[in-house]
This record gives structure tokens, C-alpha cells and sequence, in this order.
């Protein structure tokens, strides 16, 4: 049977490179054939694809067809018409126009399910997105099915004798007067016209946590449970606890290791004032974010004696005056990834005024570790979680240690970690599914050029979201993968992240951000970068007036 959907997966855009060169370097002769057999097209990177997969008994899908969906200038039909911008000036009026292409279906599946069930998925995206015309450069063989959607010439063909192209453009008016050969079993690209907001949009996971699970992962996932006192279970978590120490240049060994808690960062930074119970105060505990202030709560919670240091949310700590508050102090508690505001605190800072302090630090790592380098080296305990930025299950909390933890015996089971090094990291049951799944996506995190790649989906982000006017909030060092905007002046948070939501982008619905005005957009996550443009360009479209109140 034929399926269709968004492409997602690399396999999948593997599949689309080996089509678009049957298509347009063997059948049409629009490219020189490659001996690869794969045609990366130039926009690949910002396209968005809807492709129909021929499903087979086995369970396999093998992709048969493909439509691509791009809103950036400069279009493939900028190439081919040097006066588009004054053709467009006498098409109806419109405001975010995008170029839908690549259409290729192979010969033996094309009998029109494949173009109706390829245009039913790419075509309510385009309306969800806000595009209000779509062009096309149509090849003359297929000017009637174009016709029936909707589809209008404008201009003479363009192309060569060989490759000849129709320029045509379609209006949801259009879609709504037409679109006869696209209603049928599948939902239906005339009903999404007449309600775009309502259309289904391709999913974009723009939360810090948690992060969408690869197809490698989720299969890790799916595995057979073991006993946490199996020997293949001990294998498997000594593969993680390796691998997390690995990641933050941290050596296991002499009383340092890292022990692996079922919980939230919550739990991971309890686990740590229980350890911070068992030692000599005052300590200090610093805040310039949300995280921040939770690390207060937490050691009052404790009963702790401490002090607070607490700057602005998103303004970096002064070396100076962190100097100045850590005087006295036998410990320093901070945030790593400060995650509300999208900042990175300086840890060199933070280790050198707790060396010069003979204070102990305890450093949450939650939103960093995974998504930028870390080095926990002078750190004496340090939090994570597996579902944040190492983009695995929620589930799972993890505590370093540089030093042997306190004895066991005088703090709750649960968080004492003096238990867990004693019984060799597993005094209690912990879910093989869910280590076998981080172990997984800690391979795929120490991946040469991940933190690269979430630094570039970063400044990409920064960059577009500076073209709507729209800043990141962080006054310091951006964290790499979050970023937080204050909305324009009468933005309604609640506004905000349902169309956002409409349009298909997850974003965090929590109330610290909701209460400063505040919207955040993570890609630790590594969403394509043609779905950080399409952000920018919804942003841009509808800021002015639907996301800032106006509900018409």
C-alpha cells in the first residue's frame, strides 16, 4: 500500500537524492547523470518534503515519490525568469509566496494516488505555514492535472527543447474553487484552504526537553527488558556510565564516577543537596534564571545553610563580584546551561572563584551536557538527565561525583548516592529499556560534529529570528541549542504557542516563561534547517498582528 508523509528520517532523504536522479538526470535530462546515482538538489537543506512510500510485507517502505516545498528567495524560478519580481507584482495579491517542486513519481506509480496523496501532505503544511501563493514550474505533460488542482499559467515555458517548464501559481482561492483531483479517501487539501489554521502541519520538536528520539533509539526503546542484576544489564550501564564520563571529560575511578538515578533533573539535584547536607556550611547558591532560582529552593528545602548570589535572569555573573559573595563559602551551587534564558555560564569562571574559595561546586548540567562541550574537571558533583540535550528517554537522572559520596545510611534511599556507589550503581531496579535507549543516544551525541551542528542550527536560529526583530534575551553567552525572545510589546504568550502549535512547532509552555513575556525555541533536537527558515518566516508573517493578540 502507499503511505504518505513528511520525510524525516536520513534513510529517507537517501531514498529522496537516489529519485531526484532517476528523475530529473535519466528521465528528464535536466542534470548530468552522476555514477553515484544521487542527485542532492541545491535547496536540499531547506526543502521540505512530502514523499509516498510503497510499503512491503516485511514492514520495509521504499519512497516512490516525492514533492518539495521551499518559502526562501531566491527560488529555482528566479533562475529562469529574471523579471519574477514584476510577474509577481501582477499575480493576486499576496504576502509569503513559496515554490513547490521536485515532483518525481516512479513509472509504475503513477496513476494518480500518488500525486493527490503527495499534494493532500505538502499542501496543507504550505497553508498551516501561512503561504498565501505557491508556484511551480510545471512540466507541459502534466499541465491538465495541474490545472485541476487549481494551478494557473503565467508567462511563456521556460527550460530548454529537452526540459521544458509551464511557470504556473496557485491561491488557496484557487484551491478552494478547485482542487477536483485531489478529493477522494484522503483528508481533504480544499477543507485545509478553507481553514489553514486548522490544517495539519508537519510536527517540528522545538522543545529543550524532551527531545525527539532517533529511529535507533526508539528501536533500543522497544528492547527486552532485563533484570537490573543480569550481567548483560551490568555491561550495558558500565557502556553508559563510560560514556557520559567520556562526554564530560570526567574520569571514572578513586571514588569519582557518576551514578545513574530513575528521575528528572529534579531528582538528580535533590541527590545533591542531600550530599550538600553532609557538608560543612555556608555555602553559596547562584541565580540568574529560573534553574537558578530552583537551586535556592532546593537547599531551603534542605534545610542548608547557604547564601544567594543572584543576578537578573539571562545576565551573565560578574568574575568580581561572584569572587566577592563566595568569600566564606564551603560550597558554590550553580546552572551550567542556565535553560530560561538561553545562557551559557562561564564554568572556568565558576571553578576558578570556587578554587580560589576552597569551596566545593556542584554545577547543574542539565541543558549543557549533550549540547556543547562540557568539563567537569574541579567540579565536585554535577547533574544531568538523559531526555534533555543527549536526546534520549526521559527517565533517567544522572549524578557525578569527583570524590566518594558521604557513607550511606542517613539520607533517603531513594537519593543517597553513598548507597548507590556501595551496591556498585544498582541498589535498586533501574529499566534496562531506558539505559539501553541513553546508551544509544549517547553513542549518537558523541558523534564527531554534533555540538557543531547544534552550534550552526543555533546561530541559524539567531540569525533568522533577528530578521523578524525578534532577540534572544540571553545577555551573556548564548547556550547552544536554546534560545528565549522576549515577545513584542502586547504579545500573549498563550497566543503565541497555539499558532505556533497550529503551524505545527512544539514550543515550552512553561509558566516562568509564559510570566516574563518570554518564548523559547530549542534545536537541541536538530531540526532541519529549512524548519528553522520556516519558523523565522511564520514568525515574521503573523508577529505583527496574530501573535500579538488579534485573533482574527
Amino acid at each position: 500500500m502507499l503511505r504518505f508523509k513528511i520525510a524525516d528520517s536520513p534513510g529517507e532523504f537517501e531514498q529522496i537524492h537516489r529519485l531526484n536522479h532517476r528523475t530529473f538526470a535519466g528521465e528528464i535530462p535536466q542534470h548530468e547523470p552522476r555514477a553515484d546515482g544521487r542527485l542532492v538538489d541545491r535547496f536540499h537543506d531547506e526543502n521540505l518534503y512530502a514523499v509516498a512510500l510503497r510499503e512491503d510485507e516485511g514492514g520495509g517502505a521504499r519512497v516512490v515519490g516525492m514533492l518539495a516545498l521551499r518559502g526562501r528567495r531566491p527560488f529555482s524560478l528566479d533562475g529562469k525568469l529574471p523579471d519574477l519580481d514584476a510577474r509577481l507584482a501582477r499575480l493576486p495579491a499576496h504576502r509569503r509566496p513559496c515554490e513547490i517542486r521536485l515532483l518525481a513519481i516512479e513509472a509504475g506509480e503513477r496513476g494518480g494516488a500518488a500525486f493527490r496523496g503527495l499534494a493532500e501532505t505538502l499542501l496543507p503544511a504550505a497553508l498551516a505555514a501561512g503561504y498565501d501563493l505557491a508556484l511551480i514550474s510545471g512540466t507541459p505533460r502534466q499541465a491538465r492535472l495541474y490545472r485541476h488542482v487549481g494551478f494557473e499559467p503565467f508567462g511563456d515555458p521556460v527550460g530548454t527543447a529537452a526540459a521544458p517548464y509551464q511557470p504556473m501559481f496557485l491561491t488557496p482561492a484557487a484551491l478552494r474553487r478547485g482542487g477536483r483531483a485531489l478529493r477522494g479517501t484522503l483528508p481533504s487539501a480544499r477543507a485545509a484552504a478553507d481553514a489553514p489554521t486548522a490544517a495539519v502541519a508537519p510536527r517540528v520538536n522545538l522543545l529543550p526537553g524532551p527531545a525527539p528520539l532517533s529511529p535507533a533509539v526508539r528501536a533500543a526503546l522497544g528492547g527486552t527488558e532485563r533484570s537490573h542484576r543480569e550481567p548483560a544489564f551490568r555491561d550495558e550501564l558500565d557502556r553508559l556510565r563510560n560514556g557520559l564520563c567520556a562526554l564530560a571529560g570526567f574520569r571514572r575511578g578513586g571514588g569519582a564516577d557518576v551514578q545513574i538515578l530513575m528521575g528528572s533533573g529534579t531528582t538528580a539535584n535533590d541527590a545533591v543537596a542531600g550530599q550538600l547536607s553532609r557538608e560543612p556550611g555556608p555555602g553559596l547558591v547562584c541565580a540568574n534564571g529560573e534553574f537558578g532560582d530552583r537551586l535556592i529552593d532546593h537547599a531551603v528545602r534542605w534545610g542548608l545553610e547557604h547564601a544567594v548570589h543572584r543576578r537578573p535572569w539571562g545576565e551573565a555573573f560578574a568574575p568580581e563580584a561572584l569572587r566577592t559573595a563566595a568569600a566564606g563559602a564551603r560550597w558554590i551551587w550553580a546552572v551550567h546551561g542556565e535553560t530560561s534564558a538561553g545562557l551559557l555560564n562561564d564554568l572556568e569562571t565558576l571553578t576558578a572563584v570556587a578554587a580560589e574559595s576552597a569551596a566545593a561546586l556542584a554545577v547543574d548540567a542539565i541543558s549543557s551536557l549533550g549540547a556543547t562541550p562540557v568539563d567537569l574537571a574541579g567540579v565536585r558533583w554535577a547533574t544531568s538527565v538523559s531526555g534533555k540535550s543527549l536526546c534520549g528517554p526521559p527517565g533517567l537522572a544522572f549524578v557525578f561525583h569527583s570524590e566518594p559520596p558521604a557513607p550511606p545510611g542517613r539520607l533517603p534511599r531513594a537519593l543517597d548516592l553513598g548507597q548507590y556507589a556501595a551496591c556498585g550503581g544498582v541498589p535498586f531496579t533501574l529499566s534496562s529499556a531506558l539505559v539501553a535507549a541513553t546508551a544509544t543516544a549517547l553513542d549518537e551525541c558523541a558523534a564527531p560534529g554534533r555540538f557543531a551542528e547544534v552550534a550552526a542550527l543555533t546561530e541559524r536560529l539567531l540569525g533568522r529570528l533577528s530578521e523578524t526583530g525578534l532577540r534572544s534575551v540571553a545577555a551573556g553567552t548564548q547556550l547552544p541549542g536554546v534560545v528565549s525572545v522576549a515577545m513584542p510589546p502586547g504579545g500573549r504568550f498563550g497566543v503565541w504557542v497555539e499558532r505556533l502549535a497550529e503551524a505545527g512547532f512544539l514550543v515550552n509552555r512553561s509558566g516562568h516563561l509564559a510570566e516574563r513575556g518570554w518564548v523559547q525555541f530549542a534545536v537541541v533536537g536538530r531540526p532541519r534547517p529549512a524548519d528553522v527558515d520556516r519558523l523565522a518566516e511564520f514568525l515574521a508573517d503573523l508577529s505583527g498582528c496574530d501573535l500579538c493578540g488579534c485573533e482574527g
